[in-house]
């Protein structure tokens, strides 16, 4: 008859059967459609992840057996559609990166794997981002929280706190994947683009991978979790204690920033956990166990630059976001990085030029406001009227080290053990010691220069002599911006009076005379640093077309020595200059204050006498 018919059924031969709501399941079941690839294709546009854009399939198509594929399947999808979508602007990143260093030779780039056939991470740092790291790179910022292009690759930059406590870069990397490879490669790529120069600290998001990664490659720096990142993961993690006790939040934050000993943390975490019934909740575990890391009492022999309890890394906000391709990425880079360093000039503009309001007659107060900076200061200024509320007690004395006790009026129940380097700021409680033990000025020990207005300045180079980076100002670029921020303070010193201006001028006419003569006699040379596989370096004079001649490495050490001693001389020559200037602009301030007494004394005995 033609037809098939069963006539035996053996159930050992077979394995069991798929229940109808699991078919979907099944590889042979599984299928992306047209009209899902086009909403996919949307939603990734939109910087939305694979888990959020399946739950919105799901919703859509009436449950999840009914989308046809896993979220397995859509994250494949999306990842084919970044490679297949990254390949033309990928070109313009490298062409961006070559151009930099063409115009730049000190402009750093890497990337991981061919550039003809660019499938690996890249790494780059401009020489401002090597300069400003020279002077603040005791504590780093890493942060791979941005999302900031549509094919969602993690853009991470490296960033600090200067001498105002703003934002600085210390370079950008993008990531194909967040393996430990990938970290492992980037933190050796900066770490050589910083001369081997490890970080003090080093603060990252709550990761295992990228932990691990920084114990391979910066076994020596202290790592610290962002706090702020473990508040934000709290909101996800215990949303649904969050719904049912509203209070439970801020009850965290006290028993995390308000304590003052570990011994107090961990009394407070247990009666927390205790109170809301969260002893045996896996994450909160989890992050007790790496409280060390994150929890700031356990962490204030360290030095973070911490300005706020509430600071987070925050360069690039309001110029990138999710649906920023890598085209336009470049252009809100580069207006970022010109908003910053305009911010950069102000601050120190209003540092050199304005004076600060003094609250007390503290002669340490008026030390403070003349080597701090504004922003500093102020936080000085802070700590210092603090101490008016604390009292101070010597508990003991053996002769090498003195105890004090230190109190809050009012709560002399509850006093203070003090080993803090966390923000290199004295605070209240050592300034409340210093007073009740007569010392009226700051030793300059606990004066940390990069806080000061002149944590640039040139001794920073001398101290580290040793340095490769001596050679930035190779750079014609770094040449040009530190001379014109120089002028606008010499320009407007020197027109505060007839006198400054006369000794302005002066002092101008005879450094442009050695200036003309240095530029006639030595010529220009530039110093190629090269992306990293690059071992080479060149001098070009004027005059010599195309063609290069190699130095050899003593030939260079010596350029850059010679170039050194007169960086260090001009310097020290300014300096005078600048001393001389302040101190004649301070005499005339003084006449005039001097003869507006006079002025009001004659008024008033003028009134006096009618």
């Amino acid at each position: 008859s033609g037809k098939w018919v069963v006539s035996g059924f053996v159930r050992e031969h077979n394995h069991e059967l798929v229940p109808p709501d699991q078919v979907h399941c099944l590889r042979s079941h599984r299928q992306i459609s047209g009209p899902a690839k086009t909403l996919i294709d949307t939603l990734q546009a939109a910087g939305m992840g694979p888990r959020r854009i399946m739950s919105v399939l799901v919703k859509e198509y009436g449950g999840i057996s009914k989308v046809g594929f896993t979220e397995v399947d859509c994250r494949n999808y999306m990842r084919n559609n970044r490679q297949r979508n990254m390949e033309g602007d990928i070109q313009l990143l490298l062409d961006y990166l070559k151009q930099k260093q063409s115009e730049n030779p000190s402009f750093f780039y890497a990337i991981q794997g061919d550039e003809d056939q660019y499938t690996g991470n890249v790494f780059w740092a401009d020489p401002k981002s090597r300069s400003d790291y020279n002077h603040f790179g005791d504590t780093v910022t890493f942060d791979t929280t941005y999302r900031s292009n549509r094919y969602r690759l993690p853009f991470v930059p490296f960033t600090g706190l200067n001498h105002h406590g703003q934002p600085v870069l210390f370079g950008c990397a993008f990531l194909i994947n967040e393996s430990e490879a990938s970290f492992v490669w980037l933190f050796k790529t900066w770490l050589s683009a910083m001369f081997g120069r490890s970080p003090l600290s080093i603060t990252t998001e709550h990761d295992s991978v990228i932990r691990s990664a920084i114990m391979q490659v910066l076994p020596n720096t202290r790592h610290r979790f962002c706090k702020w990142h473990m508040f934000k993961q709290c909101q996800e993690k215990l949303s649904h204690v969050l719904l049912q006790h509203p209070q439970f939040e801020a009850a965290f934050q006290k028993c995390v920033n308000l304590s003052e000993s570990a011994e107090e943390f961990e009394s407070s975490w247990h009666l927390l956990l205790d109170k809301y019934e969260l002893v045996d909740h896996s994450w909160l575990q989890s992050i007790y166990a790496d409280r060390r890391q994150w929890v700031p009492v356990y962490l204030r022999d360290t030095f973070f630059a911490e300005m706020s309890v509430t600071y987070m890394n925050s360069y690039f906000d309001g110029y990138v976001n999710a649906s920023t391709n890598l085209n336009q990425f470049f252009k809100l880079y580069e207006k970022a990085l010109e908003s910053r360093h305009e911010k950069e000039v102000k601050a120190d503009f209003d540092t050199m030029n304005t004076s600060p309001v003094l609250k007390t007659p503290s002669p340490m107060e008026k030390q403070a406001s003349e080597f701090y900076t504004r922003k500093l200061f102020t936080r000085f200024q802070e700590e210092l009227v603090s101490t008016l509320t604390f009292t101070a007690s010597k508990v003991d004395d053996n002769g090498e080290v003195t105890t004090y006790r230190v109190a809050k009026f009012g709560e002399e129940h509850k006093f203070y053990h003090m080993s803090n380097n966390f923000s290199g700021l004295l605070c209240r409680h050592v300034l409340a010691v210093f007073r009740v033990t007569n010392v009226l000025t700051l030793p300059s020990y606990y004066i940390s220069k990069r806080w000061t207005r002149n944590a640039k300045s040139s001794v920073v180079l001398e101290e580290r002599a040793v340095d490769p980076f001596n050679g930035y100002l190779e750079s014609h670029t770094v040449r040009y911006n530190t001379l014109r921020h120089e002028a606008f303070k010499f320009v407007d010193e020197g027109a505060e009076s007839v006198e400054s201006y006369n000794v302005a001028m002066a002092v101008l006419m005879e450094a442009s005379n050695k200036v003309a003569c240095v530029v006639k006699n030595e010529g220009k040379a530039s110093v190629n640093n090269g992306p990293m596989r690059n071992k080479s370096s060149y001098c070009r004079s004027e005059g010599e077309g195309s063609s290069t001649q190699q130095l050899s490495e003593a030939d260079m050490d010596q350029k850059i020595n010679e170039l050194s001693m007169d960086l260090e001389s001009a310097n020290r020559k300014c300096e005078v200059y600048r001393t001389n200037l302040l101190s004649l602009l301070k005499d005339i301030e003084d006449h005039k204050q001097r003869l507006s007494i006079e002025v009001q004394n004659i008024k008033l005995s003028m009134k006096d006498g009618l």
